[in-house]
Parts: C-alpha cells; structure tokens; sequence
C-alpha cells in the first residue's frame, strides 16, 4: 500500500485526532451530563466540518510542495473531499440507528454523549484495522474490487426497499445474542456500566446500548470503507477522510435528532449513493469515472433528497 502523504502529515493528523479526542474527552467531560441543545449541536458540527476542510488544504499543500504538481494536488484534494462527503452521508443513516436503539431502550438524552464519546474510540480503533486490512486485500488481490462492488450494489437496493419500513430492534439477532450472554439490570444506574443487583454484578442496559452502537458502526463501516476505496486507492486518504468523518459524529447525531423527521427521504439517497459507487467499482477496468464525476454526483443525490424531503415533510399540525 503506497500513499502520497509525507511522514510528517501523518504525524499531523495523529496529533490532530488525539488533540480532537482530548478536547471531546477532559474538556467536555467537565460539564457532565447534560443535554445537547440544536444550538450547541450545530456550532460543533460547524466545527468539526471547519477542521476537516483545514486538513484538506493543508494535504493540498503538502501533495504540491511534494509532487511541484497543482493537477495532481487538485486531484488528491478532490479525492479526500468526495471520501468525507460519502463517509458523512452514510453516517447520517448510521445516526438514524442509533436514534432507534436510543429510544428502544429509553436512554436519557443527557446519557446519550457519554455513549457516543465512547463509540467514536471505538469507531475509529475498528475503522482503523479495516481499512488496512482492506487496502492490503485490495492491492494482492485485484479482483475484490468487483466483490466490493456488487456487495455496494445488493446493500444499496436493500436499503431502498427498507427505506420505507418502520425500523425495530425487537427482531435484532444481535441484540437477542446479548440478552442470553448478559444479564442485564432493568433500571439505568447512572452513566455506569455495570451495576449490583443481589450481590451480583450485572450489566446494565447502557452497556447494552454501547455493544449495539459499536455492532452497528462496524456494520456500516463495510459499507462505507468500500466506498472511499471506490474513489481512491491511497490509504492515508481513505483514513483521514473516514475518521474526520466520525469525528464530527457525536454532534451531528444531536443535531440530526432534532430534525431527523424532515429529511425522511435520505435513506433513498443514500442507496442511489452506494449503487453509484458500487457501480463505479465494477466499471474501474472498462471506464474510471473522474473524481471529480462523482463528486458532483454524491453532492447532486444528497442536495435533491434533501430538498425533496422538505418539500414533503408533513406539518406538525397533519401528523
């Protein structure tokens, strides 16, 4: 696996996630639980997107001062660019899961950070290993690129047959599987994970609920990691565009939740999104479609579906 990044931009951006995910753990933590306001959601997430595009300007530079070439700066730009964009939009369905698996279990909103502060560790520890594993997979052996592809394509036509069903837990294979492994305690204590119930020590339902956030994450990121190497096949690419992603996560998730019935129609989208991808994999021997192609078209799918979904979104007076 080669990369266009320089020794000292890796060293970069490890600095820059391990300042990130102090600042989220010490700092934040000071203020305890509490519950996340749109307002403070938005201004995070107006942040984390701010820092993304600074490390993208700044990988710019470094593939110019490099290479001494623009085009080739342009195209690695574009590159990380189109690889957020489609990490950030599968996360929005990833969200939209968590939400769900919030209030199956009847989580409290001022729990809820403390659980997603841990899922992002865990999140980008896992995504981590993935991707290098996939990107190994994908240099030795050529022809996975076509396995990638059409799994992308299947996942895709899933989701949009699944878009329009109502979600539930009560059937989850996984969630079942924890229910016979654990016991598990009926009441909340607190943020902890384990608790004591007749001398015993038990689990209580927030672990259960970090144990479904991370299955979940891991299963979206089969999608998703597939998809950036769509776009490109330089790893420090694919990684730093997945973990700037995930680091935004936790506030996009608040921000999201308030306004997660407008945009009911993403889902359709984001299965448009992955057939695309799944079918530019599938096409790389016959016609590489341009970075910059795909770009426009992830944005185009996310704008239109958007904006369709508020278009159609039922008042609060009709529901």
């Amino acid at each position: 696996m080669q990369t266009i990044a320089p020794l000292w931009l890796w060293a970069t951006f490890i600095g820059i996630v391990l300042v990130s995910l102090f600042i989220d753990f010490v700092v934040l933590k000071k203020q305890g639980s509490h519950d996340i306001g749109v307002k403070e959601a938005l201004n995070w997430s107006l942040v984390w997107i701010a820092l993304s595009f600074l490390f993208n300007g700044l990988f710019w530079w470094a593939v110019k001062d490099s290479t001494g070439s623009t085009e080739i700066a342009n195209t690695k730009s574009l590159e990380f660019l189109t690889g957020y964009l489609i990490e950030k939009s599968l996360a929005v369905d990833n969200i939209f899961v968590f939400l769900l698996i919030f209030t199956y279990f009847a989580v409290p909103t001022h729990y809820q950070k403390r659980v997603l502060m841990i899922g992002i560790i865990g999140a980008i520890v896992l995504r981590s290993l993935m991707i290098l594993v996939g990107g190994w997979l994908l240099a030795e052996f050529h022809w996975i690129l076509y396995v990638f592809g059409a799994f992308l394509i299947l996942t895709g036509v899933k989701m949009w047959w699944a878009a329009g069903q109502e979600p539930s837990l009560d059937d989850n294979p996984a969630l079942k599987l924890l229910r016979k492994v654990l016991p598990v305690s009926k009441q909340f204590d607190g943020e902890k994970f384990w608790t004591v119930e007749n001398g015993k020590k038990i689990a209580t339902p927030l672990f259960m609920v970090i144990c479904l956030v991370a299955l979940t994450d891991v299963i979206f990121a089969v999608d998703s990691i597939p998809a950036i190497f769509a776009i490109t096949s330089d790893p420090f690419i694919v990684l730093t565009s997945n973990v700037f992603a995930i680091l935004g996560l936790r506030a996009m998730y608040f921000l999201l939740a308030a306004v997660a019935n407008k945009f009911h129609l993403l889902n359709y989208g984001l299965a448009v999104i992955l057939v695309f991808i799944g079918s530019k994999m599938c096409l790389i021997d016959i016609y590489k479609i341009p970075v910059g192609v795909s770009l426009g078209v992830v944005v185009g799918i996310l704008a239109a579906t958007m904006w369709l979904s508020v278009r159609t979104a039922k008042s609060p007076e009709a529901t």
